[in-house]
């Protein structure tokens, strides 16, 4: 999120009370001016790591597991330490992954595996469906029923990678694209049923 240009534009049209980052392990200049601008404002900062939880309101809430102070990657530090959270409402689950890698995703597969704590209903894919990210053993313990990958129509990456698409498939999620679905919606209803309302650009 840090890297993000759009993230200044949010804080300087819109009325923001609380920021949330995930723990930063490099000191770059983007995030000092983000910080700046955040202090400026007045904005309250809540810095969260591993083992954070965020209480939106009864029933739901956001289960932070990564990053981990404890085993920080050294490989592509932003990314692979990016924020991942996962958002529970009743028997619904999200899991939002930020631009994590598979090197990250293999310290999460060891630290989660037996245990259904990355499984989730919906998937927000990784790095816009990159081939770097969204790796089959990480996809076993997410189990997701709807993949969402936010990328832009005809981008310089190519992505969504075909191999991620088609690892996607095989564990049997539904997939939705913003350039070709444009703006996605879920309404979840009693945090069982997901409906999914698209808005073609």
């Amino acid at each position: 999120m840090i890297m993000c240009g759009g993230i200044l534009t949010v804080l300087n049209e819109l009325k923001v009370k609380n920021i949330i980052i995930g723990k930063q392990f490099e000191n770059i200049e983007y995030l000092q001016e983000f910080l700046k601008t955040a202090e400026e404002k007045k904005i309250k900062i809540n810095v969260v790591e591993e083992g954070d939880l965020i209480k939106i309101e009864k029933d739901l809430y956001f289960e932070v597991l990564w990053p981990d102070t404890s085993q920080i990657i050294t490989e592509n530090l932003i990314n692979n330490n990016a924020l991942m959270c996962k958002l529970i409402y009743k028997n619904f689950s999200m899991l939002f992954t930020g631009d994590i890698e598979e090197k990250a995703e293999k310290v999460l597969v060891s630290k989660y595996k037996g245990t259904d704590i990355l499984k989730s209903s919906v998937l927000k894919v990784a790095h816009h469906g990159s081939n770097s990210s969204s790796s089959q053993d990480f996809l076993n313990l997410v189990q997701p029923k709807i993949a969402l990958i936010g990328v832009g129509k005809n981008n310089l990456f190519g992505h969504p990678n075909t191999n991620v698409l088609n690892r996607l498939q095989d564990c049997g999620a539904k997939i939705y694209r913003t350039d070709e679905n444009g703006e996605i919606v879920l309404t979840v209803k009693n945090g069982k049923s997901v409906k999914v309302n698209k808005f073609i650009k």
